[in-house]
């Protein structure tokens, strides 16, 4: 999916916070019925955002405060195509209205965690959590989502640093650091437009000195605890190989200390008391993600399902995800019927790393079949895979592309991966 947008003025949109009436708004070549303004606005007290992941500002304006939610349009019982129960066909190319609204719904809780995220390496509390779970939505911007906080979540390095590290700036000692957190759909009307109750896992991406580390180490390694049985097709080739996804996300997903557990353990507790208390109603699992937090929100996916085999419908959005796994967890992952939505934009190198895929999901290609890479020799391409660097796309693809906007700046390796590129991409789509 391309954009093709012609220079013209920037849009304006309502910026009341009441909710707004229906109006049409031209954005380019684009016509659009606007209907509620997402209620989201910098807290005048907090200082700017410092990130590694958001070096340059890619936009002459705040994204964030001129996206839609479709939140006056009631999803109902067609909410599961929305979550991906037909794998988004028909709604990605042209990008349907309404699953463009819930795309932006979701990638607002992530800029939400961003924000609420202490990137000030001189302060005692850098890694840590800016806000309480009672007030981080509104105070992070996001008012009026009909969601509550009920965890808030940590990631954990596994990498053994001398002890000498310990005198080293904090981004560089911070060993555990706030990654995240979950919040349910507790306003009844929300819940009625949305069709059932929703639980949002929000995860940002890279900001410690050892989560950098942990990106890189880049090898496969074999997913613990997973179902490792021949995996087979319907056309009858098989996959002998075990499910194995990138080193450094698992360690930074099942690593803890002594007094912070795993990141994996306090999922896996929280999701846990939310199906208890929630179970006997309709219920979706929604894990979204931007760049680390996109890879971390699929092992999440994937251990959630293994892990509660009578888990609800778990569906991951994932901005500017690096890849994860191999073709065998792939398997694994549509063999558990979790649905995973990667927005990517193809001018991201981040999208494109780690190691290279051997097969591509391709209409003139028979599904499940070899592609060749440059033409290879087979002797040569198995060397390859013996390399434990052969990598596999996940999930259904919504493509889009940075240079194809006028409104962009700075168009370069870190304006093209900030989220906030993302957000604008997807809202003028």
């Amino acid at each position: 999916m391309s954009l093709s947008m012609k220079p013209a003025t920037p849009c304006t949109f309502p910026t009341t916070t009441r909710p707004a009436k229906h109006v049409s708004v031209r954005c380019c070549t684009h016509t659009q019925t606007a209907v509620r303004p997402l209620k989201m606005s910098l807290d005048t007290h907090q200082p700017a955002v410092k990130s590694w992941e958001h070096l340059l500002d890619p936009l002459d304006y705040d994204p964030m405060a001129s996206l839609f939610t479709s939140r006056a349009v009631k999803l109902g019982n067609k909410w599961k195509e929305y979550q991906g129960v037909k794998n988004w066909e028909g709604l990605l190319d042209p990008l349907d209205e309404n699953l463009r609204g819930e795309i932006l719904r979701y990638g607002s809780f992530v800029e939400a965690a961003y924000r609420s995220f202490n990137f000030d390496s001189s302060s005692s509390s850098y890694g840590a959590c800016r806000y309480p779970k009672s007030t981080l939505l509104d105070r992070s911007g996001l008012h009026q989502t009909g969601y509550r906080l009920t965890r808030h979540l940590r990631a954990t390095s596994g990498i053994q640093l001398p002890r000498w590290v310990e005198m080293a700036p904090n981004w560089v000692a911070t060993k555990s650091s706030w990654i995240g957190y979950v919040a349910v759909c507790q306003d009844k009307e929300e819940i009625a437009r949305l069709g059932r109750r929703d639980v949002v896992i929000a995860l940002r991406g890279t900001a410690t000195g050892l989560e950098w580390l942990e990106n890189f180490r880049a090898t496969l390694t074999p997913v613990p605890n997973a179902d490792t049985k021949p995996t087979h097709h319907d056309d009858g080739d098989g996959d002998d190989s075990e499910p194995m996804v990138e080193t450094g996300f698992l360690s930074l997903y099942t690593s803890g200390t002594d007094e912070v557990p795993s990141l994996q353990e306090m999922v896996r507790e929280e999701i846990s008391r939310l199906l208890q208390t929630y179970g006997d109603q309709p219920l979706s699992l929604t894990i979204t993600g931007h760049s680390l937090g996109a890879a971390l929100a699929t092992l999440t996916a994937y251990d959630i399902k293994t892990t509660f085999k009578r888990a609800p419908m778990v569906t991951v959005m994932s901005f500017g995800g690096p890849r994860v796994g191999n073709r065998s967890f792939r398997c694994q992952l549509e063999k558990q019927g979790t649905k995973v939505l990667r927005i990517v934009n193809s001018d991201d190198l981040i999208t494109k790393v780690p190691g290279f895929v051997l097969e591509e999901e391709d209409a003139d290609v028979p599904k499940d079949q070899n592609v060749y890479v440059a033409g290879l020799p087979s002797w040569i391409q198995k060397r390859v895979e013996d390399t434990q660097w052969v990598y596999a796309e996940v999930g259904r693809e919504l493509k889009l592309r940075s240079r194809s906007c006028p409104y962009l700046k700075n168009i370069n390796v870190a304006t093209c991966h900030d989220l906030k590129t993302y957000l604008h991409l997807v809202n003028y789509s």
